[in-house]
């Protein structure tokens, strides 16, 4: 009776493969299984959707953790579960989440190949403002639940393409999250590799146990200098990346290299971190004197007196109890100032990044952080050598001007290539969002957002005809945007 029971129940399943059509549309791999683009074969809507299929013979803690999470959290910048399909017949579990075009890691990639081909295109600062709010309001509300992602980076931000969503931003890949109790209770994690070397707060790499929401804050603090500069401000060499010791030499060296050593007085606590004497015995303070943020950000054309580097500023200050909470960034003067941020950070611009290209089935596992790292570096060192070769030029140029008694002077204008659509705005005009609201009580929160009236200004019929401000898709570019995991 039981066993007719079970085959009938089976029968009546929903199957992936009956409702949607996938077959040699695989855009990538999330954290533990490949992702496809989907679309319904009943024609009851013309959606795109991403496929999850989680790998192996059962559901991982991890896969566990981020069906549970993703189940309960509903917010506009938090990709959205759509439903969970179980297959009997082959013990597969699919994810079906709603579809986004575009990831960080592309949208920088795409800005870092302009440089290196000599046609310098930043990131619109409207735009970069935009995606910053929606990042940070969607880390508020996992925050206001007691949720840690833990593994935030550029590919696990995503972009809605055209669409009724166009221009949201979705944080994904929730593999890595972990709920909390209570702020005064942070979370004492053991686990022995949580967020990115490159993302990884300070207080990780010195082997800190109990820890709290201030690391992913940091990760957005490197993202947005990510998003200012088109380089990862941390970057370094990435061997021995699923090591359990926690203590790693060269990303510190490259956190001080960039901030300067910490001075006592800054982070107090930091002789109590479990790798202190570690730290005192390998690095000495004197090397990184000459060090500081401020320096490092104005290499890339940013005040230190800007709201922008104010701002950024408070998200990586050392001492995790100093730096900045979700809620306090989303009230930063930064916001307030033109240009607004937008729901639609592609707001008066025709996008211009390539759509995620096709895999093949048995291709290969994508890059990892390390393949990722070491085309940085050749990305950097061509972008180097073609700076000297253009200082060396305009040199020449300069000497034949005042042998010639001219008294003008060479250059090239690598800050304006993109122009946003926002970055003219009306004076004193009131800003159109506000953060989400926070709890203390228990239970999910229920976001401030509505899609259809939300402070953000979320709209159902965003159209994308406003002409591009220098926006540029042509080929070349197209051929130099490839594939990278795609994070769902």
């Amino acid at each position: 009776m039981d066993y007719d029971f079970k085959t009938k129940l089976a029968a009546e399943r929903e199957k992936v493969e009956d409702l949607f059509e996938y077959e040699g549309c695989k855009v990538g791999r999330g954290t533990y299984g490949h992702v496809y683009k989907a679309k319904r074969k009943d024609g009851k809507d013309e959606k795109e959707y991403a496929l999850k299929q989680i790998e192996g013979t059962g559901i991982s803690m991890s896969a566990c953790r981020e069906i549970a999470l993703l189940r309960e959290l509903k917010h506009p910048n938090v990709i959205g579960l759509q439903k969970v399909f179980l297959s009997h017949s082959d013990r597969k579990v699919w994810l079906l989440f709603d579809y986004a075009e575009h990831d960080l890691w592309h949208i920088i990639k795409f800005h870092r190949a302009s440089k290196a081909n000599k046609k310098p295109m930043q990131l619109p600062r409207g735009m970069v403002k935009s995606l910053l709010y929606q990042i940070l309001d969607g880390i508020h509300y996992l925050h206001a639940n007691w949720v840690l992602h833990r593994d935030l980076k550029p590919a696990n931000i995503l972009v809605m393409g055209e669409g009724p969503e166009r221009g949201w931003v979705k944080i994904a890949d929730m593999g890595f999250a972990r709920l909390f109790n209570s702020p005064l209770k942070p979370l004492a994690d053991l686990d022995p590799v949580v967020v990115t070397f490159w993302y990884r707060a300070p207080e990780l790499l010195l082997g800190a146990r109990h820890y709290t929401k201030a690391i992913d804050i940091w990760a957005i603090g490197c993202i947005f200098a990510e998003l200012l500069t088109s380089e990862p401000i941390f970057h370094c060499r990435q061997e021995d990346i699923k090591t359990s010791n926690p203590f790693h030499h060269d990303q510190l060296d490259r956190i001080f290299s960039v901030m300067g050593f910490p001075a006592d007085k800054d982070w107090e606590d930091i002789r109590k971190m479990p790798e202190y004497p570690t730290l005192q015995k390998d690095f000495r303070r004197m090397t990184y004197a000459n060090s500081s943020l401020i320096k490092y950000m104005e290499k890339h054309k940013v005040k230190p007196d800007s709201k922008v580097f104010l701002l950024l500023q408070k998200l990586l200050t050392m001492d995790p109890t100093k730096r900045i909470t979700s809620e306090q960034a989303l009230q930063d003067p930064y916001f307030l100032e033109d240009p607004l941020p937008t729901s639609d950070v592609f707001a008066g611009c025709q996008i211009p990044y390539p759509k995620r290209e096709f895999l093949n089935e048995d291709e290969p596992e994508e890059k990892t952080e390390k393949n990722q790292a070491q085309q940085h570096q050749q990305t950097t060192a061509q972008t180097q050598a073609q700076q000297q070769s253009g200082t060396q030029q305009a040199s020449t140029q300069q000497s034949s001007a005042q042998t010639n008694g001219n008294t003008g002077s060479t250059g090239a204008n690598t800050g304006g290539g993109l122009q946003h659509g926002q970055d003219q705005g009306p004076p004193n005009k009131k800003p159109r969002i506000g953060p989400s609201g926070a709890s203390s009580g228990t239970g999910v929160h229920q976001s401030e957002y509505q899609h259809s009236n939300s402070r953000l200004g979320y709209q159902s019929n965003i159209q994308g005809s406003a002409q591009s401000q220098g926006y540029s898709s042509s080929s070349q570019q197209s051929s130099q945007y490839s594939h990278q995991s795609h994070r769902y």
